[in-house]
């Protein structure tokens, strides 16, 4: 059994998320010692790693929750489990794009500095003018909730 310190140095998670995760429902309750002292088993390292991991491909905390619902039931399809990662990329391609529309607006807005004063920096007259910009940027507007 592993204390709460040791499951995060094991699964690279820092304590305050191990205990977020088990606020909201993600890790199930740990064991408790007779100091009352937090006691996890092989599943939740394993459970914690799958979170630490779909986090790091940027899945939001609801699709990895469904996502662990369905690992809880591996008898199923994955068309849902497809469905979720499919989304996720979605979700991905679409903050690359945004991202590329940035880099082309920062490459625009840079190569257009005359290297004079303050007063004539494109840089700064571009950022005070969302209008002067030819990509629409607007992560409202560029990027879908995922």
């Amino acid at each position: 059994m592993l204390t709460i310190g040791k499951l995060g140095e094991a699964a690279g998670v820092k304590v305050p998320t191990i205990r977020y995760y088990e606020q909201i429902g993600l890790l199930p309750p740990p064991d408790r010692s007779a100091g009352n002292q937090r006691l996890y088993g092989q599943r939740a390292r394993d459970r914690l790693a799958f979170i630490r991991h779909a986090r790091e491909l940027g899945f939001p905390l609801e699709a990895i929750r469904d996502l662990l619902s369905l690992s809880d039931r591996p008898d199923q399809s994955c068309a849902a489990a497809d469905s979720i990662a499919r989304a996720q990329l979605a979700a991905t391609r679409a903050r690359i794009a945004r991202l590329r529309a940035l880099e082309a607006e920062l490459e625009r807005m840079i190569g257009q500095c005359a290297h004079g004063t303050i007063s004539d920096c494109r840089v700064i007259e571009v950022l005070g003018d969302h209008a002067q910009c030819r990509h629409d940027h607007d992560p409202a507007v560029a990027e879908p909730a995922a």
